[in-house]
């Protein structure tokens, strides 16, 4: 039941409900209580429609993510959610999950509460169906994807340029000499795609031509980190058992060169004396290895401040740039 179906039953204005539920004066007392009599029975959860009544503007944002197992995405909400605190405003944060229709959910949910703005971070958002759905239930609000693109007039893109990363790291791993690289990737996203063609570009600039011979997938769809570790294991003791040869392999996360690590550790292969592995992501979880992971670092904390600054901007009718690119730096630690 909404606001104003409370309104109607109770013989009143829907301003008069929602100065009743934000304990505003200068309502009879008759009135009060039949109105807080009717919110009662039908257990009405007051929202920013609510407040916005009486506010004009709700000061709710929205922040979607996947899978709030993933600590970086988790990471990058709470940097966005601070500073927009700091700014008077409160945040509303969803784990969507993987599946597209809850992600549609979740954008229909957020207009229902009539937030100001919307951050949407991980390139899983930058899908044709997000575009339509944000197309017809927030086109007229400021949204902002956090590594993601979508070709709207109300949408900024904060993006890091993960392809020219991996590319270096390509680059990094032949300077050390390491001459038989493999890139290991999982899940179909934007952002492992970039990365993919990333490992290509570096291999053309090696001067080699079988990149797509160098590419093994891990099968799966599971987002939790405990997937991807795994993935990475068992797709690294297919590369054994084939004997796939490498003295060096690039993963396309984190948590997928982690499994990678296990699994060598497990065969008695010295990493990296006989098989370097790198990941890409910079998480807490790489620093907690043996060895240390090295990786590439897409300066998460960067970019999610220039989410949140860019929404503000955009929020006070401040010029901003539609799409803000950063650069990822290498980070040299003891397993290459």
């Amino acid at each position: 039941m909404t606001i104003y179906d409370i309104a109607k039953e109770a013989g009143v204005s829907a301003s008069t409900v929602s100065r009743v539920i934000n304990g505003k004066p200068g309502i009879k007392e008759a009135t009060r209580r039949r109105v807080q009599k009717l919110l009662d029975e039908n257990e009405y959860i007051p929202n920013a429609a609510a407040r916005g009544l009486v506010k004009q503007a709700s000061r709710f944002i929205g922040i979607l993510i996947e899978d709030i197992r993933v600590s970086h995405h988790t990471e990058s909400a709470y940097v966005i959610e601070q500073e927009m605190t700091r700014c008077g405003y409160t945040c509303i944060t969803f784990s969507t999950g993987a599946d597209p229709e809850q992600k549609v959910k979740y954008v229909e949910i957020l207009e229902q509460r009539q937030v100001e703005g919307v951050i949407m971070i991980g390139s899983m958002f930058g899908t044709k169906q997000v575009e339509d759905t944000i197309s017809r239930h927030l086109s007229k609000i400021p949204v902002v994807l956090v590594n993601g693109e979508l070709n709207l007039p109300n949408v900024f893109s904060i993006l890091v340029d993960e392809e020219r990363g991996t590319t270096d790291c390509v680059l990094s791993l032949a300077e050390k000499g390491y001459k038989k690289l493999l890139y290991m990737m999982d899940v179909s996203t934007p952002s492992n795609e970039h990365k993919l063609e990333g490992f290509r570009t570096g291999l053309m600039k090696l001067g080699i031509r079988d990149a797509d011979a160098r590419v093994v997938y891990a099968p799966g769809s599971g987002t939790s980190p405990d997937d991807s570790i795994q993935r990475g294991y068992e797709i690294t003791s297919v590369l054994l058992r084939e004997n796939y040869e490498a003295d060096a392999i690039l993963c396309a996360t984190d948590l997928l060169a982690i499994g990678c690590m296990r699994q060598l550790q497990e065969q008695r292969i010295d990493v990296p004396g006989q098989i370097a592995v790198m990941g890409v992501d910079n998480t807490l979880y790489g620093q907690l290895t043996t060895p240390t992971l090295s990786t590439l670092d897409n300066k998460l904390s960067e970019l999610s401040m220039n989410a949140a600054r860019v929404l503000l901007d955009a929020l006070e009718d401040r010029a901003v740039s539609h799409k803000i690119m950063i650069f990822p730096e290498i980070i040299e630690r003891r397993s290459t």
